[in-house]
């Protein structure tokens, strides 16, 4: 079976509709997120695991604090990729011992923080154990502490997102096996094992083979230092998700039949297991539409110049060929727009040549006014916005049970003044 389910064009223009009714802020452009959807995908999850599971979010997919009270508020934990995420996992009312906090590159102060806060850690490299010995008091971070491993099971689709390859920049080598050991043996704090494979463009096989690999490990410490030891595995994210209608990506319900079938130690009890997906639970949450500010005609073609681009969708922008987003036309009222297709390129409103969206891309004839819905925006495109030629965020509504809310103010010309300014805001 495949995991097909993503919002249909046509709800996201009702969704739209409703709000310039009700004269929300929607111009030149909006950023929406479906609540209800999100908790659902966060219900799923629960579901196909353990009940004594931890499921994290990633907070990187997308960082809004509204968002993330929403995922807290349902239960699921957040996983920090900085301190100032550890930060924003606590402003959402996220539990300190519901927070994974991992980063390659913690320093010591932020560790000591981490250790104050009681938020869960995982070390990414043999020396960081040896500064989180230095700081740790005995007893303070019993069943806090875990050590990520590369279990080097080699890159997956896409090369810029995966991390488990034999040079990958992450995690202690699994090859350094006997070291891994050498430290559960001595740090007594040391409670488990963390992996992450990539994400988009992994495969289920390569997923599972990499937790498999780092499951081994584990047991293997087990047997060696007693049942107490080891006791968490955390086996990231990395679940991919459909953005062409042609993708098939794997169900959620598979992937955790498969760990179970492959890697069965996972769910006998005495284990704790803690995921951290992101973009499988909120990328198909997401929508944003533009409207279309001029259209150019010339020997080339049209191109629509369109007020999100590469400060929005920045990965699309620069690597159209392994990040795909469907677009559609409507006008200015938010119906479909219909007519005879032709070729059309989306351009963004950034000042360089690459900031394009969409090349020869068959649509009705766009004029001035119409809009442009841009589809599965929920993960990675917010936490990624550009600051080139600062321009400010759009408006970012939530759409629940029917109802919408603002999740984060539009950006004032103010607002982006502030954030290049010294102090508290004071140019």
């Amino acid at each position: 079976m495949v995991d097909m389910d993503r919002l249909d064009p046509g709800s996201m223009a009702r969704v739209f509709r409703e709000a310039l009714r009700r004269g929300m802020d929607v111009e030149p452009a909006a950023l929406f997120h479906d609540l209800g959807r999100m908790r659902s995908r966060i219900a799923r999850v629960r579901a196909a695991f353990p009940p004594g599971a931890l499921h994290t979010v990633a907070i990187k997919a997308n960082p809004l604090v509204e968002v993330l009270r929403a995922a807290v508020d349902c239960g699921a934990g957040l996983e920090a990729a900085s301190l100032e995420e550890v930060k924003l996992a606590l402003a959402a009312g996220c539990p300190p011992d519901h927070i994974v906090y991992d980063s390659p590159a913690k320093t010591r102060a932020e560790i000591a923080e981490a250790l104050r806060l009681g938020v869960r850690l995982n070390a990414d490299n043999l020396d960081e154990l040896g500064r989180i010995d230095e700081l740790v008091r005995p007893g303070a971070a019993a069943g806090r502490v875990g050590l990520r491993i590369n279990p080097q099971v080699g890159a997956a689709g896409i090369a810029i997102t995966s991390v488990a390859d034999r040079r990958s920049k992450f995690g202690v080598p699994l090859e350094q096996e006997g070291a891994v050991r050498a430290a559960f043996a001595r740090y007594p704090w040391l409670a488990g094992l963390h992996v992450h494979v990539g994400s988009q463009g992994c495969g289920l096989a390569l997923l599972v083979e990499g937790i498999r690999r780092v499951e081994a490990l584990r047991q293997e410490i087990r047997r060696a230092l007693g049942q107490g030891a080891a006791g968490t595995l955390d086996i990231g994210g990395g679940l991919p998700v459909a953005y062409r209608s042609t993708d098939r990506p794997p169900l959620l319900e598979d992937y955790a039949a498969a760990l179970r079938r492959e890697v069965p130690t996972l769910f006998e009890e005495g284990t704790t297991l803690v995921t951290e997906l992101g973009r499988w639970v909120q990328a198909g949450c997401g929508f944003a539409v533009s409207r279309v500010e001029y259209v150019k005609e010339d020997s080339a073609g049209r191109t629509a110049i369109l007020h999100l681009g590469a400060d929005f969708l920045l990965r699309r922008a620069y690597h159209p060929e392994d990040w795909h987003h469907d677009f559609a036309a409507l006008d200015p009222d938010a119906a479909p727009k219909e007519g005879p297709l032709s070729p059309c390129t989306l351009a963004g409103p950034l000042c360089f040549g690459g900031d394009v969206l969409a090349r020869d891309l068959p649509l009705p004839e766009l004029s001035p006014g119409d809009l442009v819905l841009i589809r599965d925006t929920g993960a990675y495109t917010l936490s990624m916005w550009s600051r080139h030629c600062s321009r400010g965020i759009p408006a970012v509504l939530g759409v629940d049970a029917g109802e919408l809310r603002v999740l984060r103010e539009r950006e004032r010309p103010e607002d982006v003044v502030a954030f290049w300014s010294r102090g508290r805001g004071q140019p």
